[in-house]
């Protein structure tokens, strides 16, 4: 199931361009959240958050996306002192090239926004894994896991 990951350029939140492609020769855990400051996002980010040595190790960089906008990432990061890069895809252009703008029900509404996704991508820009639907509980053990199994 190895192919080529979409190549973007978003802002980070310090307004500064980021594309995938300046992280060749490192691994990407690149995750699609819903919204930052939700207690499902929060959860997720902190997890990786805390295992952050972890990934540094195992050679990763970590980037979350979402629709939200620099000015939300940068309050989301500094509230619970993420050592990561969050990328505003504020058209959501990204979040569509990879899948994962999709329609939701809430209430019995419907609307679109992004389905909890993550990407894992090798040192050559090649998707290696992805999970969909992603349920945050034990979620950061299952990434860690194919990144230490890529590693071995």
């Amino acid at each position: 199931m190895i192919k080529q990951a979409p190549d973007f350029t978003l802002n980070n939140q310090n307004g500064e361009p980021v594309s995938l492609s300046d992280f060749r020769g490192n691994y990407v855990v690149l995750y699609f959240y819903p919204k930052d400051m939700t207690p499902g996002c929060t959860t997720q980010a902190c997890n990786f958050r805390d295992d952050y040595p972890t990934y540094e190790g195992l050679d990763a960089v970590i980037l979350g996306v979402s629709a939200d906008d620099e000015t939300r990432h940068t309050k989301f990061i500094a509230k619970h002192d993420l050592p990561f890069s969050l990328l505003a895809d504020t058209e959501h252009k990204v979040c569509e090239q990879y899948g994962v703008w999709v329609l939701k029900k809430m209430f019995g509404k419907e609307y679109y926004g992004i389905e909890r996704s993550t990407f894992l991508i090798d040192k050559e820009g090649n998707i290696v894994k992805e999970w969909r639907k992603v349920k945050v509980k034990d979620h950061n053990e299952e990434v860690k896991a194919a990144l230490a199994e890529l590693n071995a």
